[in-house]
């Protein structure tokens, strides 16, 4: 396959150079089996498992028999916190539990390059020559947002990959709902499937593709 070429803007959003993409990397094939499976992973994963419901023997009071077991002409009952009454116990009801699993590395790495695929064939992936601050300032970012022509009411939500978080930028990035940031090297398939626009450094472009080469 040919190897597919990018320009790579600057923070001004005027083109200043091209890029090629690695083409074991960003090889155009999309595996649904892996994304689906790794994304299914991840939700398992940050599912906290504490729904609770209390069996009839954690529920207070109903320690005493409520009648004998005969000769009243009613049904017998051993407590009155059994299932079948209110304020009873629950039968078979959900209890804390882990829902996390693990799946192969290589299905992982497979569905991350699916997902690149996919922002690649939607073009919906930017490559940035580079984002620095001089100091911590949410108008700056929004400016250079605006230079690239991205905003909230049309691309609704932007993920930022680079090689380095750097203080100022973190802070910088807090307030501006629609625009997420992460380091290339730790970023995975649905976190980028759940943002429309994927915008990365040269940095951070070469970092990813070190680790998925």
């Amino acid at each position: 396959m040919e190897a597919i070429t990018l320009p790579v803007y600057n923070t001004d959003g005027k083109e200043v150079e091209s890029v090629k993409l690695n083409t074991s990397v960003f090889d155009a094939k999309i595996n649904s089996a892996a994304v689906y499976q790794t994304v299914n992973n991840y939700l398992a994963n940050q599912r906290r498992g504490l729904a609770a419901t209390k069996t009839r023997g954690e529920v207070s009071g109903g320690g005493r028999k409520p009648w004998k077991q005969k000769g009243t002409g009613r049904s017998r009952v051993g407590s009155i916190r059994s299932p079948l009454w209110r304020h009873g116990g629950v039968t078979f009801g959900p209890l804390p539990r882990d829902f996390s699993y693990t799946i192969p590395q290589k299905i992982k790495a497979l569905a991350l390059k699916s997902a690149l695929g996919i922002k690649l064939k939607e073009n919906n992936l930017m490559v940035l020559d580079d984002i620095r601050l001089e100091r911590p300032k949410t108008s700056a970012v929004s400016k250079i947002m605006t230079n690239l022509k991205l905003n909230s009411a049309k691309d609704k939500s932007v993920l930022l990959l680079v090689d380095k978080m750097e203080n100022n930028l973190k802070i910088s990035l807090r307030n501006i709902a629609f625009l997420d940031a992460n380091l290339a090297r730790d970023t995975h398939a649905y976190e980028i499937l759940a943002h429309r626009k994927l915008i990365i450094t040269k940095g951070g472009l070469d970092e990813l593709t070190k680790r998925l080469k």
